[in-house]
């Protein structure tokens, strides 16, 4: 193919019948059920809260018709849940190939079920499902597994099932142990992770475990939901920090990670301050690396960025390498379908080879599209 836009971060919002058709039967009671929100339209039974599609089903919303609640599988365009329709979405937009995130409440639902055996089950169902879908083109669609949060041997297990299934690339909510702390145990999972050349993603953040208490709430807004929204790049550098200090890049030169969604224009500072506190700090805190830990950040890390124009007009700052574009389709942020206007318009000041890296080469080169 001539990629010309490849984009690292698309969603696929689970068919009605994902979880009748993939999670084992003896689950069938537990399975995320459909449910009307209070609004009238659908959402999914996860534990006791339904969760809406209104905000990652928006490909066609304005800011005053945006909402959480109301809206219906029946309203959607097959391509959200359909891999030829998706296809035709990605024609609309002019964008060549693209990857595949697990849907994360989801996801999360099942991390923190209590049964060890249905969670796995549940993030397996997923996996094969979004396997099957990006089959219909694999020259086109690529996806990223969820990995389990049961322990570092399960963990282990799906990552090997996910390379040996064709999978571009794998997506953490916990680290690789199951715990919110990386610690030694997560060594074995980077170990595989560096000798088989997978990808591994952050998408946001992690998951924190007070998770398990907070109630989700069906209607969401209000400041606090702003604040959120507005501040999603601000665990990603704090998970950066930790993987180059403790030494996992050092251990393991291969490795890849990934932040999803998390932007770039704050990457540069990131690597000023790294630098400098570790200068200041490294034979008291007794952490020795051979490297700068900037050169970690430039040799083992990525960020995808949605819309980003300071990012893209530092880009050397940043490295030119480490970026990669996304649509984030079809959650509410997404400019489909008019995605090549951003592109042009981020990336005026910049040399046209930075540009085909920063929304084609690098991704189409990491989830191999591209020789």
């Amino acid at each position: 193919m001539d990629y010309r836009i490849i984009d690292c971060d698309q969603h696929v919002i689970e068919p009605p019948d994902l979880w009748e058709k993939y999670l084992p039967k003896k689950f069938a009671d537990q399975a995320p059920k459909l449910a009307k929100d209070e609004d009238g339209g659908d959402g999914w039974l996860l534990g006791e809260h339904v969760e809406s599609l209104g905000l990652v089903a928006a490909m066609n919303q304005t800011p005053k018709t945006l909402k959480w609640t109301g809206v219906r599988y029946d309203e959607l365009h097959p391509g959200i849940t359909q891999p030829a329709g998706r296809l035709e979405l990605m024609d609309e937009d002019g964008v060549s190939a693209a990857v595949f995130f697990p849907p994360q409440r989801t996801m999360i639902y099942f991390m923190f079920a209590e049964d060890p055996e249905y969670q796995v089950a549940g993030m397996q169902a997923y996996n094969n499902f979004i396997s099957d879908f990006v089959s219909h083109c694999p020259e086109r669609l690529g996806a990223i597994w969820q990995m389990p949060a049961s322990g570092i041997e399960a963990a282990v297990a799906e990552l090997r099932r996910a390379k040996e299934s064709g999978a571009v690339g794998v997506g953490l909510a916990t680290w690789p142990s199951g715990e919110f702390l990386l610690s030694k145990t997560d060594d074995e999972f980077w170990a595989v992770a560096n000798e088989m050349g997978m990808p591994v993603h952050i998408h946001v953040g992690l998951t924190p475990p007070q998770y398990k208490t907070m109630r989700v709430a069906t209607k969401k807004g209000g400041a606090a939901q702003l604040v959120a929204f507005a501040s999603t790049m601000s665990r990603m550098p704090t998970l950066f920090a930790e993987l180059i200090f403790t030494g996992v890049f050092e251990r393991f030169p291969s490795l890849t990670v990934v932040g999803g969604e998390v932007g770039a224009g704050w990457v540069p500072f990131l690597k000023q301050e790294l630098d400098d506190r570790y200068r200041r700090n490294r034979y008291w805190c007794e952490v020795e690396l051979t490297m700068l830990p900037s050169e970690y950040y430039m040799r083992n890390c990525k960020v995808g960025f949605v819309r980003d124009h300071y990012g893209v007009r530092n880009c050397d700052a940043v490295g030119v390498d480490t970026m990669m574009w996304t649509s984030d389709f079809p959650h509410h942020i997404t400019d489909w379908p008019n995605s090549r206007y951003l592109i042009d318009e981020m990336s005026q000041g910049i040399s046209a080879e930075a540009k085909r890296k920063l929304f084609c080469e690098n991704a189409g080169k990491l989830y191999g599209f591209l020789k």
